[in-house]
């Protein structure tokens, strides 16, 4: 079993940073593949971004490339991502993901709200 806690969610002005963080439990973080999805209000839950094991590749939706920056902690099993120049557009619970062993079993976190303001 696998837990994960997000951190990091506020609200912010448009233009402004966030860091989400997620801490996650279990013996072999380094081996599950990690992401971060949003759901704004009304919406579907939407990939944002996903990084592999060994920090080697990453996937970033269109709409937070160049924006937003996924990384992970191995030594100390957690997941980051580093959203700067926020839109109101950005506005949603965002929630992070793990993929874990070899039929990759889907975890959640419980989401962190991020608030953009105009």
């Amino acid at each position: 079993q696998v837990q994960l806690v997000e951190s990091g969610g506020g609200l912010v002005q448009a233009g402004g940073s966030l860091r989400l963080s997620c801490a996650a439990s279990g013996r072999d973080f380094s081996s599950y593949v990690m992401s971060w999805y949003r759901q704004a209000p009304g919406k579907k839950r939407e990939i944002v971004s996903y990084i592999s094991k060994d920090n080697g590749d990453r996937y970033y939706a269109d709409f937070v490339k160049g924006r937003f920056t996924i990384s992970r902690d191995n030594a100390n099993n957690t997941l980051y991502l580093q959203m700067n120049s926020l839109k109101p557009e950005d506005t949603a619970v965002y929630f992070c993901a793990a993929d874990v062993g070899r039929f990759s079993k889907r975890y959640w976190g419980q989401g962190t709200q991020v608030t953009v303001s105009s």
